[in-house]
């Protein structure tokens, strides 16, 4: 059985006493590819460390919608260098973040569509994070034509109506731990209800540990637990799920 965790942060501080450990864990698990997220000045050159250093690991590379007020000129310029790199799959995270009050909302909706122009000049799929901004999220997608580009919903939270506006963009929809709790009745409704050729999975890791283990560090061997409780919801085995979910992945992403 092969996993495919979309969205890892394998490079943040919480592994730096046991990061190769946590990276075998996950392969005996069976996680053969991964995709690292780095967001900003910090953790963009220690995402692509790691990409160079992991056959089996890919990167997505952006500037975050929390850190969007940090964002200097040439910033932008830098990332475009960057995606030449065969192991850059993605421009991202990028989005909107209402929930942290760390950079105004239109600073974030500036560096959001300044990423997405960048996207479709380089014709690479994007990665969004949104966080409690689901109209402007899908205003910004269309007006700036990111369907010309698609990419993926990171760590889905909206609704179904949000989640068809996100499908008819050629937008995938990622679902990670929350799909596991007990109280997440919506993440699960909309999950049942997305096609498979649609649907990846990610830990999101060290955030948003899946059940039983919430409340710790997450790590990316527990993408098994998501696509088990993916499994349950979908009414399939987790072998098909592991196996649907990791060729979407490979074909959205464009990994050979």
């Amino acid at each position: 059985m092969e996993l495919f965790d979309t969205h890892t942060h394998l490079d943040a501080h919480q592994f730096d006493e046991d990061r190769e450990q946590v990276i075998d864990h996950a392969v005996q698990a069976g996680v053969t590819r991964m995709i690292n997220v780095g967001f900003n000045r910090e953790t963009i050159p220690s995402t692509m460390k790691l990409a160079e250093t992991y056959d089996f690991m890919y990167a997505a590379i952006g500037w975050h919608p929390q850190d969007a007020v940090i964002m200097q000129e040439g910033d932008l310029e830098w990332i475009a260098s960057l995606c030449s790199h065969p192991k850059v799959v993605a421009i991202g995270e990028i989005g909107l973040d209402y929930y942290w009050d760390t950079s105004p909302k239109d600073v974030q909706h500036r560096v959001l569509r300044q990423q997405i122009g960048l996207a479709r000049e380089l014709s690479m799929p994007i990665v969004i994070h949104n966080r409690d901004a689901h109209e402007d999220i899908v205003k910004i997608l269309r007006e700036e034509k990111a369907s010309e580009v698609g990419g993926v919903m990171h760590s889905f939270s909206g609704s179904w109506e949000t989640a068809k506006l996100c499908l008819n963009m050629g937008f995938h929809l990622s679902f990670g731990g929350p799909i596991t709790f007990k109280n997440a009745r919506v993440p699960k409704e909309v999950l049942a209800q997305v096609p498979m050729d649609r649907l990846l999975i990610e830990t999101d890791s060290p955030y948003l540990t899946p059940h039983p283990f919430r409340g710790k560090r997450n790590e990316s061997a527990n993408v098994r637990l998501v696509a088990e409780a993916a499994a349950q919801i979908k009414g399939v085995d987790l072998e098909e799920i592991a196996q649907i979910t990791t060729r979407n992945g490979l074909e959205r992403f464009g990994i050979m």
